[in-house]
């Protein structure tokens, strides 16, 4: 059986919130535990799975061994919610870079 995440990063909300903001869909998984990622996102008709971590964050053992062994696409660990907007190729304003 898979185990549950137990908990999510502070900064969670507010990366969620900033994704939300420029039009993207978000999707939580950090529910699913065994080193699922925390969140699937679209924007723009494309996909992305985002990781977030606090400042100091690092990987689990779990979601080391589940971003190596996934076939998918990209991974990206993101610790603000600028970067995330990076992830969208968006600057923290929300623009096209």
């Amino acid at each position: 059986m898979a185990r549950r995440a137990a908990r999510v990063d502070l900064n969670h909300q507010d990366i969620v919130a900033a994704l939300k903001v420029v039009g993207a869909s978000v999707q939580s998984l950090a529910a699913s535990g065994s080193g699922c990622p925390d969140l699937l996102v679209g924007h723009r008709r494309r996909n992305y799975l985002i990781e977030v971590k606090g400042r100091l964050g690092k990987l689990t053992p779990d979601q080391v061994v589940w971003h190596r062994e996934w076939q998918g696409m990209t991974v990206a660990i993101v610790r603000s919610p600028e970067e995330a907007l990076e992830v969208l190729g968006l600057d923290k304003h929300g623009r096209k870079r």
